[in-house]
């Protein structure tokens, strides 16, 4: 079958961005083929080629998981199991939902193509593995939301959640859980917050990241940020003191405020949030 040049290109890609100990192993495994087939033309003894088919083979598994915790794919990271989750309150559950996609990138790599927004059915489609592409630190935080149970709205009417950063903001206002900056709210692990808030016509966010803890000694909350570009070019990645916004051009934009979850429905299970029956979706516009 003959090889699409593009898959060629994107491998030659990737490789080139691969870390030094990758590189020097993919060396290594050449250099051990090619020593296999010498030791078989040279009718070397059995156990000199096994040897060198061992070691070869030791190092292709190496390889292997290295590349794949380097490059993780979605499914590298799945979210904590219904019994995991039995004993937490909602705020644990959006914490330890949040905790276990630290790591994840988009896909490809300098794009927005990633699983949260194609969760939510929003983005375009233009990722070459099908999944949907746009700025997506806000559906990150209303996945880890709606995987722990609270309840909202994803659509694209006044007070539901969506891409938008600043539709945290509104949500809290119209829900009574907006919490600004100045107020001296102490926040919460499983608060959604806020920066670079811009009350103009059209009022605007920078970023939002889900708050893990809020020491008393520090400016900002310690955080994990969706769509984070410290590490990466868009990853889930924790922030300490995180004061200001973890993206891009706005890493100047400060810290506006906090906006809290409410609660699950009473007599609902940790199993019915993970089976989605916590929310309601509007289509993408």
């Amino acid at each position: 079958m003959t090889q699409d040049p593009r898959s060629s290109n994107r491998n030659r890609e990737r490789r080139s961005r691969e870390p030094a100990g990758i590189h020097e192993l993919r060396k290594e495994v050449s250099e051990l083929r090619r020593a296999n087939e010498r030791g078989a033309t040279r009718s070397r003894g059995p156990r000199r080629r096994f040897g060198l088919m061992l070691g070869a083979g030791v190092v292709v598994i190496v390889l292997a998981v290295m590349i794949n915790g380097a490059f993780g794919s979605s499914g590298s990271f799945p979210p904590p199991s219904n019994a995991s989750l039995a004993g937490l309150g909602v705020r644990g559950r959006i914490v330890a939902i949040a905790n276990s996609q630290v790591g994840y990138s988009a896909d490809p790599d300098h794009s927005y193509c990633n699983k949260f927004s194609t969760y939510w059915d929003a983005g375009t489609a233009e990722c070459p593995s099908g999944e949907l592409s746009e700025e997506w630190c806000a559906d990150f935080a209303a996945w880890a939301w709606h995987k722990a149970g609270v309840q909202f709205t994803y659509g694209y009417n006044p007070g539901d959640l969506n891409a938008g950063a600043v539709s945290f903001y509104e949500w809290g206002l119209e829900h009574g859980k907006w919490h600004p900056a100045t107020s001296g709210y102490v926040a919460a692990p499983g608060d959604v917050a806020i920066y670079g808030v811009s009350l103009s016509a059209d009022p605007s966010a920078a970023h939002v990241a889900i708050v893990t803890s809020d020491p008393r000694n520090q400016r900002g909350p310690d955080v994990i940020n969706g769509d984070g570009d410290r590490t990466g070019f868009s990853v889930v990645e924790t922030g300490t003191d995180q004061i200001r916004a973890d993206v891009g051009h706005h890493h100047d934009d400060t810290l506006a405020g906090y906006v809290s979850p409410t609660s699950p429905l009473p007599g609902s299970s940790s199993s019915s949030y993970l089976r989605g029956e916590a929310w309601r979706h509007r289509p993408a516009r």
